[in-house]
């Protein structure tokens, strides 16, 4: 059902207008699989003059698609919701080869946005006009009537990462689109084979030519030119803090949807249930081998939970699975050789300044065993920098203040754990931790995809989750009517 993406064998095109089509650049990129190297494909390297005729596609559909009634998207969703499902098994194999994510994981991802296209679908039907009167406030009449609507931005950029790109590119594009935009979505590089297909799953559900563009190519060529056309309403990013910062400086005024990196603590206190805490965050940090912007990426615990804690995190860390997702591994190659060879800078550090390696430190390639170091301080660099790999560092606290003023002085605040079976003590941390969310008993994580999930400081901007989404990309319009004295 996708060999028509290919414009010739192995090179998959653009979608532009409901077709895919080849690069007049003849340039093309080589996407080779960090599981054993194979060629997975090629895909196109898009001039900027392709980029224009791109945007300026979506700018010809906009009008209709704005005007069509919100119910008739939604039921495009649901018939987009059902071909996703019916290719899972087919875009998962496609995923284990091109990010290294095993097959259970790949098809979780695809079903879960399946289930986000229809609850999408059915939030966007929920949102409703709203009419004021003028008489609520003083000076004003029953005589004037403002009618409240949310119209869409226009053309939302949507750029997606390696790590989900079906997941996080569907949770920018369906939102988007059921509040009547435009979509140009650019997925990296590594992860874009997956992405294409999502998006000829869409195609096929029958939305307007020109409604939903993509673009790949090289960052050097496109990437700051995409960013800063002046035919882009709306950017909804996903990546790291580096790109996310300078895409901020350069957009000049174009509103922004950032999603960025963290650093995200589990303080773990005295009263906790260690073994479950152990479960719990074992599975947080080491689940896709680390490479997610909600991993749990450090422990914080006073010496005398951190002497418990730590054994029962050293048996759950040397069970996992390690090796090659096809095999239904764990832990799973890391994207590109450069990401092993960070994470490895990271753990080199916190040895040579006297951390306790407790176990892991072992590397074939881009490949790198589950790692646990106890005894790191604030003075190494994996106190503060995100490996986005299977690395968790435990710190050692003096006391609760001590754990959340360690916490803050992260640059980063997406999320945080508390594990205690005191609720006034977890109430005590989570209103004084500066992140977005705060979990109690549970490891950091993105979903459900309905809650509101949000970074402060360097870990974002902007509030995403469906209707959150939904409404950052849309704004309020008001009409207001002017009734005559009788």
């Amino acid at each position: 059902m996708f060999e028509h993406m290919q414009t010739e064998p192995n090179c998959y095109g653009n979608l532009l207008n409901g077709e895919w089509v080849a690069s007049s650049s003849k340039e093309t990129i080589d996407i080779h699989s960090p599981v054993d190297g194979s060629k997975l494909g090629r895909i196109q390297a898009m001039t900027q003059a392709e980029a224009d005729r791109a945007i300026a596609a979506t700018k010809e559909s906009l009008p209709g698609w704005s005007a069509l009634p919100v119910y008739e998207r939604a039921e495009l969703f649901y018939k987009a919701a059902q071909l996703l499902e019916e290719s899972a098994q087919e875009i998962a194999d496609i995923l284990v080869m091109e990010v290294a994510k095993e097959k259970k994981s790949a098809l979780s991802e695809i079903i879960r946005s399946a289930d986000l296209l229809r609850y999408t679908a059915d939030i966007g039907k929920s949102l409703e006009g709203q009419a004021i009167s003028g008489e609520n406030f003083p000076g004003g009449t029953r005589r004037k009537i403002s009618y409240v609507e949310r119209v869409p931005l226009g053309t939302v950029l949507a750029i997606s990462p390696f790590n989900y790109p079906v997941n996080l590119s569907i949770s920018k594009i369906a939102p988007a689109l059921i509040g009547g935009n435009a979509v140009i979505l650019k997925p990296a590089t590594q992860g874009a084979v997956s992405a294409l297909h999502m998006v000829e799953v869409l195609n096929r559900a029958g939305l307007p030519k020109g409604i939903l563009n993509t673009v790949t190519g090289r960052g050097s060529q496109i990437g700051d030119y995409v960013v800063t056309h002046k035919g882009i309403d709306f950017i909804n990013f996903t990546g790291s803090t580096e790109i996310g910062r300078h895409i901020s400086q350069i957009s000049c005024m174009t509103p922004l949807l950032l999603e960025l990196g963290g650093k995200d603590a589990a303080i773990v206190l005295e009263d906790a249930d260690l073994n479950f805490a152990a479960d719990t965050i074992v599975d947080g940090a080491y689940s896709y081998s680390g490479q997610r912007c909600t991993a749990v990426k450090r422990i914080l615990a006073t010496p005398a939970v951190a002497d418990r804690l730590v054994p029962k995190l050293q048996k759950r860390v040397e069970g996992l699975s390690v090796g090659d997702p096809r095999d239904g591994k764990t832990i799973t190659p890391l994207i590109d050789g450069k990401a092993a060879d960070f994470a490895q800078s990271l753990i080199d550090d916190a040895l040579r300044q006297g951390a306790r390696l407790v176990t892991g430190n072992r590397r074939e390639g881009n490949l790198l065993y589950p790692t646990l170091l106890d005894g790191v301080t604030p003075d190494m660099k994996i106190a503060w920098v995100e490996p986005f790999a299977p690395v968790l560092p435990v710190l050692r606290v003096r006391d609760i203040d001590d754990a959340i003023a360690l916490a803050n002085q992260s640059e980063y605040g997406l999320q945080s754990s508390v594990f205690t079976d005191d609720v006034n003590k977890a109430f005590y941390i989570a209103n004084r931790l500066e992140v977005g969310t705060v979990q109690i008993n549970n490891k950091t994580e993105r979903g459900p995809d309905h809650f509101p999930f949000l970074g402060v400081k360097a870990s974002g901007m902007g509030t995403q989750g469906v209707k959150y989404s939904i409404l950052a990309m849309t704004r309020p319009k008001a009409i207001t009517l002017n009734l005559r004295e009788e």
